[in-house]
């Protein structure tokens, strides 16, 4: 199955909507082991969460079995692994591996992007099977040209993976990039959008876009196509809400709702009821 297929049918998985229709959304929960996250998690009671390196490993593998069975995607932040250095990256693979073991959909939240045979590397470090850090998704920064993720696109559709291509980020300072207009009048992020709706329409793969939930996505002219799933940060913490997103996305858009810290702030204790909570929210809205 590509990512497309096994994305759809997870959305099918989760079941009607409140008003019976069929879902087009699937929330995203993050693992986001922020060292403040960290203290407050080990203040609460919850033993072994220090801000070290074995702290974010159990961080991680306390969300991904709370996330089994109530949600179908996680998406690990590797820079907070990455910050502990060779220890947290091994923590990482360990909370990668629970969540293959455990059926979910893992979108590692890494924004690589480069040239060439870098690409190439990232490429078999994320989405070739039996890597330590195998993932199913992988989100890569296109701004170094799109042409240049080529063999990441290429890795990813022979092993039934994709790349979530950032389009339109959330954060301010991105704008006076992806809002620059190109000599056909398209902004630098509509052109980036429109490159990977056309791979798609080709190969069927199901290659993402990243498109924050706080962006004025008119002002960017991006479309959205319903064969390009959207991973939407910007949820809970940073200011949109569940409840919202008919208004933010077209009914009929493939969208990856993704929460962190809103979630991850209820602690191990509340972890999973935080989790229902979210998951209800976003049914209601749909």
């Amino acid at each position: 199955m590509t990512f497309l297929a096994r994305l759809r049918a997870s959305v099918a998985e989760h079941g009607p909507t409140a008003d019976g229709a069929a879902p087009s959304s699937l929330l995203c929960v993050g693992i986001d082991p922020h060292r403040a996250l960290l203290e407050q998690w080990s203040a609460s009671g919850g033993a072994g969460f220090a801000a070290d390196a074995a702290g974010a490993e159990r961080f991680g593998r306390t969300v991904v079995e709370a996330a089994v069975g109530r949600v179908a995607v996680i998406k690990p932040q590797v820079a907070l692994f990455e910050a502990f250095g060779a220890a947290g990256m091994l923590a990482l693979e360990r909370v990668l591996s629970d969540a293959r073991a455990a059926g979910l959909l893992v979108v590692a939240d890494a924004k690589r992007g480069d040239i060439g045979s870098t690409n190439a590397g990232y490429a078999d470090a994320w989405l070739t099977p039996g890597s330590p850090l195998e993932a199913d998704a992988l989100t890569v920064s296109p701004y170094l040209g799109v042409g240049a993720l080529q063999g990441v696109l290429e890795t990813a559709e022979r092993a039934s993976k994709a790349a979530i291509v950032l389009a339109a980020t959330s954060n301010p300072e991105a704008a006076q990039l992806q809002l620059a207009r190109l000599p056909d009048g398209r902004t630098v992020a509509a052109s980036v959008a429109a490159a990977i709706v056309e791979r798609n329409a080709r190969t069927g793969a199901g290659h993402g876009l990243v498109i924050g939930a706080t962006v004025d996505r008119g002002a960017y002219g991006i479309e959205i196509d319903p064969s390009t799933p959207i991973l939407a940060p910007g949820f809970g913490a940073q200011g949109a809400q569940l409840s919202e997103l008919r208004a933010l996305f077209p009914a009929d858009a493939l969208v990856l709702a993704s929460v962190s810290r809103s979630i991850l702030r209820a602690g191990p204790a509340g972890l999973a009821a935080a989790i229902d909570a979210a998951g209800r929210e976003l049914r209601d809205a749909r």
